[in-house]
């Protein structure tokens, strides 16, 4: 008999406090159900998350980032947004000579009314990298 064990991801979520936290917690008050293997972290604006952000997830463990901020136009802060488009961007570029492949790194849009999109995006973000395995940062 073999105890073959599934690999659980450990996904750090960045959330925008106005829209994708909002979003979130739509899908936690419609109790919809989606992977446990997220822990998010609430920031007022995504334009706040600092690239150093994502990098010492991984460093300290992570397997998969996430950042999920307003849609364009609906920032609470005009552009955040559009500037994380920007360091997501520069993050992808920045990750690859760590051996950390783009799939890790996910960026999405979720408004306070897409509670469904959510759990999708963190559905679909587990699975993905469920199937990549357990990120092995070269020494």
């Amino acid at each position: 008999m073999t105890t073959d064990t599934i690999f659980e991801p450990k996904i750090i979520g960045f959330l925008c406090n106005w829209c994708s936290y909002a979003g979130a917690d739509k899908a936690g008050t419609a109790q919809s159900l989606y992977p446990p293997n997220v822990n998010i972290i609430k920031v007022m604006c995504s334009g706040r998350i600092d690239p150093q952000f994502v990098l010492k997830s991984f460093e300290q463990g992570a397997d998969g980032v996430i950042i999920l901020a307003c849609h364009p136009g609906d920032c609470h802060y005009k552009e955040g947004n559009y500037r994380a488009v920007q360091r997501h961007r520069m993050l992808l570029k920045v990750l690859e000579p760590f051996g950390i492949g783009k799939e890790r790194c996910a960026f999405d849009f979720v408004s306070a009314g897409e509670g469904d999109k959510f759990v999708k995006l963190i559905t679909e973000m587990v699975e993905t990298v469920r199937v990549l395995g357990p990120l092995k940062i070269p020494v």
